[in-house]
């Protein structure tokens, strides 16, 4: 459990950080302007924005923010702008699509309905790594799913880290506990991304990170133990997310606790 003043002295430090990293950062990663922006960001929108988990720990009464693994991920400000240049397009660093497990001429469409990906469509993040798009479980599975996804999760020697996509709104599902128990079957390290986030209201939100982490600290032996809540359209959480992917893809120069 933390007391309020060290709480007060880690976002204090936090503020002292943007204000020395923010010219490294610019100058660094001059590719990366939109997290430039971020970094000039007033304290409290930046936390709420980078690090959504902190920011949701001040709504807390103070037994309960010792079950939540705030910070057993925690970069910098500099890392995090490290990891935001992996994922700004350049003619340096390509960003595209490479092959489904179907041959495709052309990429596919990705504005597509929830529940609409039934192939896994594979691309390529520079020199740096592969991201996989996979077809959930569910309803709208496609029909080969196990043969393609369950066969490629447990074949797969280089595969670094499964994620799995949890509606914050709904919370763990039949559906998803399937997920999960493939992953514990097959010894597959993975991590909880909670999707969106903008959705709920602070109370529900809240509600359901402290049940999801229950769920994980009790319940999983393969989990991350820290979850990563996201929004696609606040873009919360989303830059801790790409820094997590570049550090277990090994591309950070300073590795941190995974």
């Amino acid at each position: 459990m933390k007391m309020a003043a060290p709480g007060l002295r880690h976002g204090m430090r936090r503020l002292l950080e943007v204000s020395a990293a923010l010219g490294r950062v610019c100058r660094a990663y001059s590719t990366s302007q939109a997290f430039a922006e971020v970094l000039r960001l007033p304290r409290r929108q930046l936390t709420k924005l980078v690090y959504p988990l902190q920011d949701l720990e001040q709504h807390l009464a103070p037994d309960a923010r010792s079950d939540l693994c705030l910070r057993v991920f925690d970069p910098s400000l500099e890392d995090l702008a490290r990891a935001e240049s992996f994922f700004t397009a350049s003619p340096r660093n390509r960003i595209e699509y490479l092959s489904s497990a179907v041959r495709l001429d052309h990429a596919p469409d990705l504005p597509r309905p929830e529940g609409h990906t039934k192939k896994m469509n594979f691309f390529k993040v520079g020199k740096y790594f592969t991201l996989v798009d996979m077809p959930g479980y569910g309803y709208r599975a496609p029909e080969d799913f196990v043969d393609m996804v369950e066969t490629y999760l447990k074949e797969r020697r280089n595969l670094k880290r499964t994620f799995l996509l949890v509606d914050s709104v709904v919370g763990i599902t039949k559906t998803d506990n399937i997920a999960i128990e493939m992953c514990e079957e097959f010894a597959l390290p993975y991590v909880m991304v909670l999707t969106k986030t903008d959705k709920s209201s602070k109370g529900h939100l809240l509600k359901q990170v402290l049940q999801i982490q229950k769920f994980v600290n009790m319940q999983t032996q393969g989990c991350f133990p820290q979850l990563f809540p996201v929004s696609a359209v606040t873009h919360s959480g989303i830059h801790l997310l790409k820094c997590f992917i570049a550090n277990i893809t090994g591309n950070l120069d300073s590795q941190l606790p995974v």
